[in-house]
């Protein structure tokens, strides 16, 4: 197939979309170093390339490319976030802390987050990317719009870095949706295999925007995301974790999503939909036991469209968060921009049909009472 011969093939169902796509070339330079996968080395402990490098998401938009897909999308280009705008979350010496280890040189600023030289810089321009997908939403300029920036966001909390989190960028576009553009109600699903802890701590007692987490449970981090945690204050209800078992695959996503999330947004009815876009609950991804594959994380992106469609005029921006497999990101995220932008490409996913016929991919009664127990969940949301 030569590169950008994708033709006029439309989604199902779906007209052509104009989706906004957020890319840097800076965003491949935050340097994380080396590591073993993700932890520190040392001892007897072989360093290696860290687990969290450019390579994914690289590879991501160069399939993009590659397919013909990318030149049909708009491009949204990226500004860093003012310090103001990373105090709406972030305590001014936290930011002040981060600025000062990137001039020195960088370092280990948390758990499991090393920062490079510059790092302070590329993770603003990471949280303005979002801001700006967010406004070229809002402005009219897309119908909806993918930011793939780095480095990751939404395990940063108020004054700390966790699991290679900075800034809590989710967590961030969310607040300058309310804050600045006035939006009154944002929804955040966050369907990266990791729990968004950040995001849960930012709005834990705020009922104006709705949370909704969908992960592998007690992966990362192994003391927050159950079931329990559901808000604080005038936030209670509005704070909702699905903590799927390991080795789940698409048949409970997708009961997850018809039955909690979905109906959750209903409920809430957001004026925005963003989502915390992790591609690491797929079926190969080194830091997830889950088994996803392409077609499914395109489903989940047609409900949230459909859903979308109907409640805030198919206002959508994604974020990007996790997902560490080099070889099957690629085809992950290509079907999500598929699904936003109504746009068939010729690229075939080389892994589906082996994904899809592992066992147990069906939803099973261990996961079920998960999703049932947050499906009950839902009756506190209210739009008032």
């Amino acid at each position: 197939m030569e590169a950008g011969n994708i033709g006029a093939l439309f989604v199902e169902g779906r007209g052509e979309m104009a989706t906004g796509f957020v890319w840097d070339e800076r965003y491949a330079w935050h340097d994380t170093g080396h590591a073993a996968g993700s932890m520190p080395t040392g001892g007897f402990v072989e360093p290696e390339e860290h687990v969290e490098s450019p390579e994914s998401k690289r590879r991501f938009r160069s399939l993009l490319e590659v397919s013909g897909l990318l030149e049909e999308l708009v491009g949204v280009r990226p500004r860093p976030a003012t310090v103001e705008e990373l105090c709406r979350f972030h305590d001014i010496g936290y930011v002040r802390k981060i600025e000062a280890l990137s001039a020195a040189g960088g370092g280990m600023v948390g758990v499991q987050t090393p920062l490079g030289p510059g790092g302070y810089e590329i993770a603003r321009l990471a949280v303005g990317g979002c801001i700006e997908a967010i406004d070229a939403v809002l402005h009219g300029k897309v119908d909806n719009a993918y930011a793939l920036v780095r480095p990751p966001g939404h395990h940063a909390e108020r004054a700390e870095a966790r699991g290679f989190c900075i800034f809590g960028s989710t967590a961030l576009a969310a607040m300058h949706a309310r804050k600045a553009r006035g939006l009154d109600r944002v929804a955040v699903v966050d369907w990266d295999v990791h729990h968004g802890n950040g995001t849960e701590q930012a709005f834990y007692a705020d009922p104006s925007v709705l949370t909704v987490s969908i992960h592998q449970s007690r992966n990362f981090p192994p003391d927050s995301g159950d079931a329990e945690d559901t808000g604080a204050g005038e936030g209670e209800g509005y704070n909702i974790n699905v903590p799927l078992p390991p080795g789940s695959g698409e048949g409970p996503y997708l009961a997850a999503f018809e039955r909690v999330v979905v109906p959750a947004l209903w409920a809430h009815r957001p004026a925005l939909i963003l989502v915390a876009s992790g591609l690491d609950a797929s079926a190969v991804d080194p830091l997830g036991r889950m088994m996803l594959h392409s077609r499914a994380y395109r489903w989940m992106t047609r409900l949230l469209m459909d859903a979308a469609d109907e409640i805030c005029e198919g206002r959508i921006v994604m974020c990007h968060e996790g997902g560490y497999s080099t070889s099957y990101v690629p085809f992950c995220g290509l079907a999500v921009i598929e699904e936003l932008s109504g746009i068939k490409t010729e690229v075939e996913d080389p892994f589906l049909r082996e994904f899809e016929l592992r066992g147990y991919q069906d939803l099973q009664p261990h996961q079920e009472s998960v999703i049932q127990a947050a499906a009950e969940q839902v009756s506190l949301i209210t739009s008032a």
